[in-house]
């Protein structure tokens, strides 16, 4: 039960009930008749104690390194892959000379794992990779936040591609076809070495 007196009134006393009167009830039963004259006016709220200023935070390691933009004279847009190397690998004309799976990892897991295997293959001389991500967690519980925030391996492997450990040994990578996953794999064209 409220400790408030019976007499003293809420502080949103006014516009309680200026919303209740543009409502339309669905029982007429046991309404509360309020009176039509001046409404009576809330007390005023005592004044707040001061507090303490907050401490400074400390800045702590962060889990991802900080973005890092490209120099101007690269660009970092979406390079994509040759479209005919593109038909003749989606064809299977040009045989895939690796395959890395990201599903379940952290994005830190997934970016330093991307960097290893990408570094492994340019030395070996291999030229095709499918790099599979996934398509990312679909709720149908709340639809907002699944399209808003699906897939973020998948939305985050074009930017680390582009950034300056890895921009100088891949030369375009593009979405898979059908066949090597969709839109859940993408394939990642190396540079000759």
């Amino acid at each position: 039960m409220s400790k408030r007196g019976s007499k003293r009134l809420p502080h949103d006393f006014h516009l309680w009930t200026s919303v209740a009167a543009t409502v339309e009830p669905l029982r007429r039963k046991g309404l509360l008749k309020l009176g039509s004259g001046t409404l009576p006016v809330p007390e005023a709220d005592p004044e707040p104690l001061v507090k303490a200023p907050p401490k400074p935070l400390r800045a702590g390691k962060s889990f991802l390194p900080s973005y890092q933009a490209p120099a101007p004279g690269s660009s970092s847009a979406e390079r994509a892959v040759d479209p005919a190397i593109h038909k003749k690998v989606r064809r299977g004309r040009i045989e895939i000379d690796g395959k890395i799976d990201l599903h379940g990892m952290t994005q830190s897991e997934a970016r330093d794992a991307l960097r290893r295997y990408i570094g492994a293959r340019a030395a070996r001389g291999d030229r095709t990779i499918l790099v599979i991500t996934g398509k990312g967690a679909r709720t149908d519980n709340d639809y907002i936040a699944a399209m808003t925030e699906r897939g973020i391996l998948r939305t985050m492997l074009p930017i680390w591609l582009s950034e300056p450990g890895l921009s100088h040994l891949v030369s375009g990578w593009s979405v898979a076809a059908r066949g090597h996953g969709g839109e859940g794999a993408w394939y990642v064209r190396l540079r000759r070495q």
